[in-house]
């Protein structure tokens, strides 16, 4: 009910509710002109309209799990003590089939399921009670009676066709919110494809100036030793804005400039951790890599190799000092499949789910588009690239591709 109550205004939700209440309440009132006195099932007819009303109009105030189980379970006894209080009526029979549809308004698939299975649960056990001991005392629900067996289909085809239209409707919302995911994250790549074509040229240019006078004075015997040291420390700053710039060039230059070829996982992965593994040793940090053979897989061999390095990298430096690093690569059928595990201290779940979006990094002095040009590489060649995280845990990064045959 959720998506729903978001898909309409507060006032059409208040006014449908309102309309359900006048319904209860009118039940009420004409179930009172049929009595000749109050009875205790009256009065639990009674508490259940005005428990139900109550829920439904503080649920867009609180929408809660357990608000929502609460709903649910109140439209069981609501509906359920309609059907025993009134076997005359004939239509609460139908209500106690189409319960778990209640449920549906919500897109909560473990409620659902509670919903489907208490329901089924309470539909044996009530029509057990009719076959076997109403029929010999008052036979009150001979309408169900008069075709047990057919009756019996009809609830079993409703509880299925409940099914299905959930399973269908939930898939569909699920696919819907991962496009819209996609659309977002697709609209702010273009934003940052479009700010760095224009902007990083721009920014180059004179930090270029600056770096070559920098540079030049470095050299001057003129300035003492101290002064030199200076400027050592500029040029190194602006360097690391050189990187950056080519960063933001790496996510603005068109997909189609790079070749595929079959690329050979092992010895790609031991490249990578040589050209790393003085890297690691700064903080007395190991990579150790165990890789299967027949691992190929058809990619950008010079993209691939950035993909590991900015991956691997990001695990030494969420590492603790004399932590190892663990890579291994497997052929799963179809599929090569990447790990990259860290002992470091883990990330929350929203922080991962935050991972690749644009400018975000949990590093005080990262931009976010390492990480960003990873999750690039890997969707522009059909991967998955996913994070496994806690807090004290550390992480792992698994990374699938398609195998190439070795042919």
């Amino acid at each position: 009910m959720k998506e729903l109550y978001s898909a309409v205004n507060r006032k059409t939700y208040y006014i449908v509710m309102s309309m359900i209440i006048v319904l209860m309440v009118a039940g009420l009132i004409l179930s009172t002109t049929e009595l000749d006195s109050i009875t205790f099932g009256y009065i639990l007819h009674v508490f259940c309209v005005i428990f139900v009303s109550v829920s439904l109009l503080i649920y867009p105030k609180h929408e809660t799990h357990l608000l929502r189980k609460i709903i649910i379970l109140l439209a069981f006894a609501y509906f359920y003590l309609l059907f025993f209080l009134y076997p005359q009526t004939w239509s609460t029979y139908i209500f106690i089939c189409l319960i778990p549809a209640l449920s549906i308004l919500f897109y909560d698939l473990k409620l659902f399921y509670f919903s489907f299975i208490v329901n089924g649960i309470l539909i044996a056990l009530t029509f057990s009670y009719i076959f076997l001991i109403d029929i010999n005392r008052g036979n009150l629900y001979a309408y169900l009676h008069q075709d047990s067996l057919g009756n019996l289909i009809n609830i079993i085809a409703t509880q299925a066709l409940l099914f299905l239209i959930f399973y269908l409707s939930f898939r569909r919302m699920r696919s819907q919110q991962l496009y819209y995911e996609q659309l977002q994250q697709s609209e702010r790549l273009k934003m940052v494809a479009h700010l760095t074509a224009a902007v990083a040229h721009e920014i180059r240019n004179p930090v270029t100036v600056v770096r070559g006078f920098l540079q030049f004075y470095k050299e001057d015997a003129s300035f003492s030793d101290p002064i030199k040291n200076k400027f050592k420390l500029m040029i190194d700053e602006l360097n690391t804005v050189e990187q950056i710039i080519s960063q933001f060039l790496t996510l603005s230059k068109p997909n189609g400039d790079q070749t595929t070829e079959k690329v050979d996982v092992k010895e790609v992965l031991e490249s990578v951790s040589g050209l790393l593994h003085s890297y690691a040793m700064l903080s007395d940090n190991e990579i150790h890599i165990d890789v299967e053979e027949d691992c190929f897989i058809s990619i950008n061999k010079i993209e691939f190799k950035q993909l590991l390095i900015n991956l691997i990298k990001n695990a030494l430096e969420a590492s603790d000092v004399g932590k190892s690093v663990s890579v291994t690569a497997k052929r799963n059928n179809n599929f090569v499949e990447i790990k990259i595990i860290d002992e470091g201290s883990g990330m929350s779940e929203a922080e991962v789910k935050l991972l690749g979006t644009p400018f975000y990094s949990i590093k005080s002095n990262g931009t976010g588009l390492g990480l960003m040009i990873c999750f690039n590489i890997v969707a522009k060649y059909d991967g998955e690239i996913l994070y496994k995280s806690s807090k004290g845990k550390g992480t792992t990064v698994n990374i699938r591709f398609l195998a190439k045959n070795d042919q």
